[in-house]
């Protein structure tokens, strides 16, 4: 198995919403913000090299929407999803599997594209399964007011109409023995996390219980949870078999760093190192 992080480039979200009732005082510190209150967050996905598989994890938001919806997040960085997929040495034609932590614009957005003349909408990776959660997936289609906005129909329909959607909970081991999946509820409704074994080592795709190691601490909950009490369970559940096991966890937001190892302080439960992935990774 290969591990390969995939830049979909950056966005900007209000720190505020991003560490819910955390002051700005603390939060600051970790992630800076402009003069706007907005912080920088990378869209960051990942893919899976396993076997005769190639399986991608997220998408980012894509660029199909219009110029204003773009603006509101203000889009910057270098990165983009298919470039970064051909840094990796691979093809769009090539991703066997899409996985989709959950349907929030910038998760999923990217698996849908313009077609050549813009007359229509097709999928970003044309010979690949669309996998989520079938609870998630009708939430995504029948969205309570609160997640309404995040829920996009041009990154939804196109997926169901290719016939390439599938539901994860419907399989046994659809991701293979190597690719756990793991289903919370306190950012949205069955969002899907990954345990990745890796050789010796097991990598935790966070998804967006812990968006970067500046939401290590338990309280550091985001406003835009759903249920931020059970956020805050799940994480404290996570963070304990992440010590007691030495797990990696992998960001898909942090700004600056791929993932992190974790340790207990006098605090509780923190960040050890931070870094990029192949540096913490036994090749």
């Amino acid at each position: 198995m290969n591990l390969h992080v995939i830049d979909a480039g950056y966005f900007k979200l209000d720190g505020g919403a991003m560490f819910g009732v955390v002051p700005k005082t603390l939060w600051q510190k970790l992630i800076p913000a402009d003069s706007n209150n907005l912080c920088s967050w990378m869209m960051r996905c990942l893919l899976i090299e396993d076997g005769n598989r190639l399986m991608l994890v997220d998408t980012g938001m894509g660029d199909k929407q219009d110029a204003k919806f773009q603006g509101f997040y203000e889009r910057h960085g270098e990165g983009e999803l298919v470039k970064s997929i051909q840094k990796a040495g691979f093809g769009a034609d090539e991703v066997t599997d899409v996985i989709f932590s959950h349907l929030h614009f910038d998760h999923c957005g990217g698996g849908v594209k313009w077609n050549a003349d813009r007359t229509a909408f097709q999928l970003t990776f044309p010979n690949a399964k669309y996998w989520t959660h079938s609870a998630h997936w009708h939430l995504a289609t029948h969205p309570n007011p609160r997640e309404k906005a995040t829920f996009l129909k041009d990154n939804l329909m196109p997926i169901v109409e290719s016939g390439q959607l599938f539901f994860s909970d419907k399989e046994t081991n659809p991701f293979g023995s190597q690719v756990q999946a793991v289903y919370v509820n306190g950012h949205t409704e069955e969002m899907t996390m990954l345990k990745i074994q890796h050789k010796n080592q097991t990598v935790v795709f966070m998804a967006d219980t812990i968006p970067s190691h500046a939401h290590v601490p338990v309280p550091y909950v985001m406003g835009y949870d759903v249920r931020p009490l059970e956020t805050m369970q799940e994480k404290e559940n996570l963070l304990q078999e992440a010590l007691e096991k030495n797990y990696l966890l992998f960001f898909d937001h942090d700004p600056v760093a791929d993932c992190c190892t974790v340790a207990m302080t006098e605090k509780g439960i923190r960040v050890q190192e931070k870094g990029a992935l192949k540096d913490f990774l036994s090749y």
